[in-house]
């Protein structure tokens, strides 16, 4: 594999040629379309006759049809036409929670081989109603709520896929889950394309997850999310994220657009990031963490369009889970990449916003932050252009340069990995600690107003090449934009 491209190669099984696409049609099973009869056990018995006969696809045709959990067997897909909907049942005793997971689902699938879901009608879990259910029955003393702040930890996702080879996911709408809204764990082989998500209506819903799986195209997809839009995890330290293309997708989020972590134990390896567009989301266009112990390595991220968001790059290792394995992150480029940070909380208005944080903190910048003896490695940023708003008020929150203020900034290696815990960061737009190897290609750094911070601290930092990078700020001659602390090696 060559150092600069990522060459990944995916073998995607299309259900028409491996299973001759049959059709048959749910409403042949008993099932009515008036969506008020609860159909959970004639889906299942249809899928099951679906699969022992070879498989197909299982059609629903426009009507409403409403259902506790199901799962999907080997060589059948659902495929929904124009106007159908499957809705979530709102009783939460409705749904399963798998024990070979431990989480619940209103569509699951275990160990299956050719499945997926396609046509361009909904799954709607009715999240914000059955949430509603379950705080109901944990007030009632009914549901016990692990978790004691009002997100039970039993929320079932519209879509759990575990261990699952060759999954297609094309042209439907998923709407308001209750807890995640997508989830392939250990997957091989999973196409999503031309979907839209619309998973705002709780705590937690995410757009997409993708756990530990290898070979995964994520395509031409619309994305609004109460948490994060596109979040690869790896729950296993044992197993990795690997061989992934995300393409032209569109997303915003109360949380991240795209995230690797948390949880991150094993790691993610081989991505390519191109055309994303990130907006009105409220932490970062692009986290990547590595604070559970992962490895994260050779991602390219080329053409990102990130506005209003409230940080752009936060690249992390950390200590929090790794139980004594040595996290690592290296070989990351990240190229064409146009943001504007705003002053105001950017996800202001949505059902469900970010936490307002603990303050007092101004604007953070991006920052790309390693562990003391465990930096980040062989970083490059190449025409990125991040336009910030300036200004802060260091008598509100001030972070000084001096040798004594950089030396008081906390590591914080244990903590949740978000750019916000440090508050205030004394640069406004980069703060680059325990780095080796960093090379600024083009990078255009704009602040709209005067700033009190300069534009770029580091610390720690061995062999870095900022020469190629321009620095806009009003009213700026005589200020030193660039800070250098305990470093060495760097070019300016």
């Amino acid at each position: 594999m060559k150092r600069y491209t990522i060459y990944i190669t995916i073998v995607l099984l299309f259900f028409a040629s491996a299973i001759g696409a049959k059709d048959y049609y749910i409403t042949d099973f008993g099932v009515n379309t008036e969506g008020i009869t609860l159909c959970t056990r004639s889906i299942q018995r249809a899928i099951d006759a679906v699969n022992e006969r070879g498989g197909g696809r299982l059609v629903f045709p426009a009507g409403r049809y409403q259902t506790g959990t199901v799962y999907v067997k080997s060589n059948v897909t659902l495929h929904l036409e124009a106007g159908a909907v499957i809705y979530g049942s709102m009783n939460p005793f409705d749904y399963v929670k798998g024990g070979y997971t431990g989480w619940s689902a209103l569509i699951f699938a275990y160990k299956q081989d050719n499945i997926g879901i396609t046509g361009t009608g909904t799954i709607n879990g009715r999240g914000f109603e059955m949430a509603n259910n379950m705080m109901s029955f944990i007030h009632y003393g009914i549901i016990k709520d692990a978790m004691k702040y009002d997100r039970p930890d039993e929320r079932p996702h519209n879509i759990y896929f575990r261990e699952c080879n060759n999954v297609t996911i094309t042209d439907i709408m998923l709407r308001d889950p209750v807890g995640w809204n997508q989830t392939y764990d250990q997957c091989k082989n999973v196409y999503v394309d031309n979907i839209k998500v619309e998973a705002n209506a709780y705590w937690n819903n995410d757009g997409i997850d993708i756990v530990d799986c290898d070979g995964v195209v994520i395509k031409n997809s619309w994305f609004d999310a109460a948490d994060d839009v596109i979040c690869f995890k790896s729950h296993d330290a044992n197993s990795i994220c690997q061989n992934v293309v995300v393409d032209n997708c569109v997303g915003r989020s109360g949380a991240n657009g795209l995230k690797f972590g948390t949880v991150s134990r094993g790691g993610f390896r081989n991505f390519k990031v191109t055309n994303v567009t990130i907006y009105d989301t409220y932490r970062s266009a692009i986290t990547f963490a590595a604070v559970d112990g992962a490895l994260i390595e050779n991602i390219e991220v080329d053409g990102l369009k990130s506005i209003n968001s409230g940080n752009v790059i936060y690249l992390r290792i950390g200590d929090r889970w790794s139980q004594g394995k040595r996290p690592s992150m290296k070989n990351i480029r990240i190229s064409n990449v146009y943001a504007e940070v705003p002053d105001f909380k950017p996800d202001a208005g949505y059902n469900y916003e970010g936490p307002v944080e603990d303050l007092p903190r101004n604007i953070s910048p991006a920052s790309i932050s390693g562990m003391p003896g465990n930096p980040i490695q062989d970083i490059t940023l190449k025409n990125v252009t991040i336009v910030y708003p300036g200004g802060g008020d260091p008598f509100y929150a001030k972070r000084g340069h001096t040798p004594a203020d950089l030396d008081a900034i906390p590591e914080l290696l244990d903590a949740y990995p978000e750019f916000s815990y440090w508050k205030e960061l004394p640069a406004w737009g980069f703060y680059i600690r325990h780095v080796e190897g960093i090379t600024f290609d083009n990078v255009v750094l704009t602040a709209k107003v005067p700033a009190y911070r300069p534009a770029i601290v580091m610390d720690d930092v061995k062999k870095g090449d900022f020469k190629k990078t321009i620095i806009n700020e009003p009213n700026n001659k005589g200020k030193q934009e660039i800070i250098v602390y305990k470093s060495s090696d760097i070019i300016q």
